[in-house]
């Protein structure tokens, strides 16, 4: 059975998409996935993978490409996205994906596009790779036609990410003053708002932020003992140098993880053994893997269910993106009449 049908759903849309860069980790987890499964109850939700994005920088090796989507989409499955309630889909299937940019670019001053915080930022850390492409300085606007094509009211972000958001507004705010419908009519591309959604604060096992570019990170799909072998060694509250020196989970990486995971109980525990040096750093470590085996056990319960039936994926992600097709679609023929593209048929061709 589909989800309700766009056209006749009164609730708010919102997009969101993940670039496919490998099965996903406990910060892709809680800083988008988490919320996205709260979000289809209430929203009608779009999710994407975004494997156009990752050629704006793998574009001389594609070949993660395809398998990395594939987990990808097996990760938002496990993680609690229910086909029923939302849609799934491919970015690149959606033909809509490639036609709206070319047309945005054409309206997209070159000066907005320099001026994105991440253009430069990326090109740093990616130093060892030549992003000096049209397609990554075009990558805003590739962006922005994931949302607009949608005409979403709503983009999930954290803080950090609300840049993004607004030069699709910029860009759609342009689009509407160019191409106006009847006065009486709506905006053909309505600009979306910014929906802020809690992420909390996720270091990988070295205190850093969880990032596979760090190589500190615990997958959705780790074994136990693997969870457990990573956090063993993570870094703690340096004040902790030796086992009778009490130290602060406030300051520390595992204290933090303690927070997001552990009950109230555990998380008590944790404050009174460690600023009194009652416990050691390694009972703590032991703690909250056990908490995070826990919280990942569903997750990869559900993961191995689809892992074992491979068509079934391939079905919903099928399913999904004839829906976004669908949906993109009736955006592409507002766009194109407003631009002033003639809608041809076969037999106009003949004629």
């Amino acid at each position: 059975m589909d989800p309700v049908s766009n056209s006749t759903s009164p609730r708010k849309r919102v997009l969101s998409g993940m670039r496919p860069t490998g099965k996903l980790h406990l910060g892709n987890y809680m800083g988008a996935l988490h919320n996205w499964v709260r979000l289809q109850d209430e929203y009608e939700c779009y999710f994407f993978i975004a494997d156009l994005h990752a050629l704006t920088t793998d574009y001389a090796d594609p070949s993660g490409i395809a398998p990395n989507t594939r987990e990808v989409a097996l990760d938002f499955l496990a993680a609690g996205l229910d086909p029923q309630k939302c849609t799934v889909f491919v970015q690149s299937h959606v033909k809509p994906h490639y036609e709206l940019p070319l047309l945005l670019g054409m309206i997209t001053p070159l000066g907005w596009l320099e001026r994105v915080p991440s253009y430069k930022e990326m090109q740093e850390n990616l130093a060892s790779k030549d992003l000096t492409n049209y397609g990554f300085l075009g990558y805003p606007v590739l962006m922005a036609s994931d949302i607009l094509l949608y005409q979403a009211d709503f983009v999930p972000v954290g803080q950090d990410q609300q840049a993004h958001v607004e030069l699709t507004r910029e860009i759609a705010r342009r689009f509407n003053q160019f191409y106006k419908k009847q006065p009486a009519e709506e905006e053909i591309l309505p600009e979306p708002q910014v929906l802020l959604t809690p992420s909390p604060r996720l270091p990988g096992t070295d205190g850093r932020k969880m990032s596979k570019s760090y190589g500190n990170t615990i997958l959705l799909s780790d074994p136990e003992a693997e969870i457990r072998a990573k956090l063993k060694p993570m870094v703690t509250d340096p004040a902790r140098i030796r086992r009778k020196d009490p130290g602060n989970p406030d300051k520390c990486p595992v204290g933090d993880l303690h927070k997001i995971f552990s009950s109230q109980e555990t998380l008590a525990k944790v404050y009174e053994g460690c600023t009194t040096a009652g416990i050691g750093c390694i009972e703590c470590k032991t703690w909250v893997a056990d908490a995070i085996v826990a919280h990942l056990a569903p997750i990869q319960e559900r993961r191995e269910h689809f892992e074992q039936k491979p068509a079934l994926v391939t079905e919903i992600l099928a399913a999904g993106d004839e829906r976004a097709r669908t949906r993109a679609g009736q955006t592409m023929q507002e766009v194109r009449a407003a631009m002033g593209l003639a809608q041809f048929t076969p037999g106009d061709v003949a004629q």
